[in-house]
């Protein structure tokens, strides 16, 4: 009986996460991130390994969420790691807003005419800040210290 609960648990999991990561790969390719950075950066053709390193960051990511994985890879490695996951959630967010038509949409009804740039680093900044607190200030957010 032990062991049907533990096949059942992992058949669930397995078919969740199968479910979970084809929906964020389907949002990833209608969103176009990865054609849109490659017509950017003028790396069209090396779109083949932006589409392999994004899926094995995905793989890799589920993974050491799974498994209890200590490794020990220093300080400058967890910055450079952190650094290129803030910049693919930045495109992420930016490519959505895109997508979205909210830049433009929201230059017409506020009638921004100068300033743009500002205004795009000033929601960067403020994510940035949330990030930090988040992350730096020990128990915040904390549901039990509410």
């Amino acid at each position: 009986m032990e062991a049907l609960k533990v096949v059942t648990a992992v058949l669930i999991g397995v078919g969740t996460g199968l479910v979970v990561s084809g929906a964020v790969f389907a949002f990833i390719t209608i969103i176009g991130v990865v054609p849109r950075m490659a017509q950017k950066t003028k790396t069209e053709r090396y779109i083949k390994v932006f589409e392999t390193a994004i899926i094995c960051g995905g793989i890799f990511g589920t993974i050491t969420g799974v498994v209890n994985l200590s490794l020990h890879i220093g300080t400058v490695s967890v910055v450079l790691l952190s650094l290129g996951n803030g910049i693919f959630f930045g495109a992420l967010a930016m490519s959505l807003a895109e997508v979205l038509n909210v830049i433009p949409i929201l230059t017409r009804r506020t009638r921004l005419q100068h300033g743009m740039t500002y205004f795009v680093l000033a929601i960067a900044l403020g994510k940035l800040a949330g990030a930090l607190i988040y992350f730096l200030v020990s128990g915040f957010f904390d549901t039990g210290n509410m």
